[in-house]
């Protein structure tokens, strides 16, 4: 009867005592504040709990049941626990979360305890809920632990006092405070149930606040709270609150709290509204939000969650989800998040029982194509769009054959020489990747022909026009790979590799003499296949003035374009023996013959063989001539050894010939 009047005088030392060294003297003074705060005077409270508190963060397990023990002992027995109710739950509840399974035994029985003891003493104000009771929300995680009426309502009505103070802990600087504040948002979330909407606008912000962090313990139970905001609140309610902060500031915490939200969320009530999250998810600012890999990875999860939630619900939405895949792998190209693209195109595919992502694109290439050329008159190396334009050339495969116009149209426009030249190398390099298997790309339905005039000489031309400069150098070397990539694709007819011819003949002689080796190569096995294909039927003074530059090319510093120069002039020279008029051409082949005996005392040895073969093709034309000629320089020769042996092919060569 007397003790209460002393013992708020005990609280001072047992207090200076809670954080003792020695963990059964912590275990002591926890209990004996238990005892003392029980018959004591109940102003002591709020002067126990920062320390009880920071006990529930102590190394020794025995400590933290000490405190459980206590702290549920008051909620039970406590004369004036009703004032306290707000600031005793949070400390009880912690240890639900407890890492040792012996505290969170002890945690929820006396959890359990409190919440009927509540009940009976507040059964009137309960008696409909009692009567009528409701079962568990359909979605509920576990229906089975349902916590009781009781444990409910005491958090539901001390739930406005709680949050503020786990909202300030979710961005505490210490990461252990971090962790318990989420860990316990989640527990709380679980008793509330529908009663979370009133208060979802705070929960939302401290789930963003939490899903920053760096702590990944806190990450998860976030995470895991979102889930239980998307089993408890109904879609019409979160998506007014978290689709308008998307759209105000799109970040990797908004949008993972997002996905977790969708993925808590029931599929029936999820369906109606998965064409708007679609569309939102859609807009420029948010897919197109970060170049970050966390934001990609995110955006990502958005769209998988929506996959797994309504499998069969998707294919409404399904070109405006393709839209934010293709614009996630634009924009993380260098994040590595390709795979996981691919994946999840692919089981967007099967969610509308399709064989794989290709039946995507052929459904969906036609709309994308449009939705991305809206605005290829103002792209730029730096544009979204065009990164977006690459991955459909890259990945759109067959379906690009059914595109045709559109991808010509952008393809005639980006590469003109007033457009951004960092821009049209990018371009040239996606074509050159699609003329490379053109069969099974921009050729799959066999129209590419048509469009064979639009890509010669309004792409082609203009960029192998001579301009000064680096930049200008590797475009040009860049068109050229193009053409060689479409000539040597298998799509073209020889009559339609003639005209290719007729039409960019000027352009390669010219490119011959490129600074650059990569052009100049690729230059020589372009003009073989124009000679091979134009076979007898060339312009006798068009094919003479060929070989000058063919014959310049075997003085190159690079040894492969003199080995691709002298496989040219073994073509030209095929060229000529097919053409009836070959005396036409006898002046011109006896100054071929004497430049090509000189380069048959090249230094380099697979020069010389290369150089003997274009002779012995040329020895058909004109034998003799070619006899006379190497009969007068062999002895000028410091290897004389190739000149007898031209000279014993001569000589073996038919009568006929």
């Amino acid at each position: 009867d007397h003790f209460h009047m002393q013992s708020e005088s005990l609280i001072g030392p047992l207090m200076q005592s809670a954080s003792h060294q020695h963990w059964k003297v912590r275990v002591a003074v926890i209990e004996a504040t238990g005892v003392v705060i029980q018959f004591g005077s109940a102003k002591s409270v709020d002067d126990v709990l920062p320390h009880l508190a920071q006990r529930l963060f102590d190394d020794v397990p025995q400590v933290r049941q000490a405190v459980t023990r206590v702290v549920g002992g008051w909620l039970l027995e406590l004369r004036d626990r009703y004032s306290f109710l707000h600031k005793l739950i949070p400390l009880l509840l912690s240890s639900l979360e407890d890492e040792m399974p012996e505290i969170v035994l002890v945690a929820t029985s006396l959890w359990e305890k409190a919440g009927l003891q509540w009940q009976k003493e507040n059964e009137d104000d309960l008696k409909d809920k009692l009567d009528f009771a409701s079962p568990p929300p359909a979605h509920h995680p576990s229906p089975e632990n349902r916590p009781g009426l009781g444990c409910r309502e005491l958090v539901f009505r001390n739930l406005s006092k709680i949050l503020p103070a786990i909202c300030h802990d979710i961005t505490d600087w210490v990461a252990g405070t971090r962790v318990k504040a989420a860990q316990l948002l989640a527990v709380l979330l679980l008793h509330a149930e529908e009663h979370i909407t009133q208060h979802l606008e705070v929960i939302l912000r401290a789930l963003q606040r939490g899903c920053a962090d760096d702590d990944r313990a806190v990450v998860s139970s976030c995470t895991r709270s979102a889930e239980l905001v998307g089993v408890f609140v109904s879609p019409e309610v979160f998506l007014k609150l978290t689709l308008p902060a998307l759209k105000k500031s799109p970040s990797p915490s908004g949008l993972l709290v997002f996905a977790s939200i969708v993925r808590g969320c029931p599929r029936e009530a999820l369906r109606p509204h998965l064409n708007i999250i679609a569309t939102e998810l859609a807009r420029p600012h948010i897919c197109q939000g970060s170049e970050n890999r966390l934001y990609g990875e995110h955006l990502l999860l958005c769209v998988q969650t929506l996959v797994s939630v309504c499998p069969g619900d998707c294919r409404g939405c399904s070109l405006q989800l393709m839209e934010v895949l293709v614009t996630i792998e634009a924009l993380s190209g260098a994040t590595g998040l390709g795979d996981k693209v691919q994946e999840t195109m692919d089981a967007l595919a099967a969610a509308q029982d399709m064989d794989s992502s290709q039946d995507l694109y052929r459904e969906h290439a036609g709309p994308l194509m449009e939705w991305l050329a809206a605005s290829h008159l103002d792209w730029t190396v730096h544009s979204a769009e065009l990164l977006q334009f690459t991955v459909l050339l890259a990945h759109a495969g067959p379906a690009l054959g059914e595109v045709l116009p559109h991808l010509v149209a952008v393809l005639r426009s980006c590469l003109q020489p007033a457009r951004d030249p960092q821009m049209r190398l990018r371009l040239f390099s996606s074509l050159s990747q699609l003329l490379l298997s053109a069969q099974q790309t921009v050729d799959s339905q066999g129209h590419f022909h048509h469009y064979l005039d639009t890509v010669t000489k309004d792409i082609l031309v203009p960029n192998l026009q001579w301009h000064a400069g680096r930049t200008a150098a590797a475009i040009r070397t860049a068109a050229v790979s193009c053409l060689w990539a479409l000539i040597s694709s298998d799509i073209l007819t020889e009559e339609q590799i003639r005209k290719v011819q007729e039409t960019l003949m000027p352009q390669i002689l010219t490119s011959l003499e490129e600074d650059s080796q990569m052009t100049r190569l690729i230059s020589c096995r372009i003009m073989t296949t124009f000679l091979k294909t134009s076979g007898g039927a060339a312009d006798p003074d068009k094919l003479i003035g060929i070989y000058p530059e063919l014959l310049k090319r075997l003085d190159d510093v690079s040894h492969e374009v003199r080995l691709a120069a002298a496989s040219s002039l073994v073509t030209w020279l095929a060229c000529v023996r097919n053409d009836d008029g070959k005396s036409y051409y006898q002046s011109h082949i006896q100054f071929l013959y004497r430049e090509l005996l000189v380069y048959l005392d090249d230094p380099d040895g697979s020069v010389q063989d290369a150089v003997l073969e274009v002779l012995k093709a040329g020895s058909a034309l004109f034998p003799e001539l070619l006899a006379r000629e190497t009969e007068a320089v062999v002895h000028k020769h410091r290897s004389p050894a190739l000149c007898q042996q031209l000279l014993q092919y001569l000589q073996a060569l038919p009568p006929t010939q």
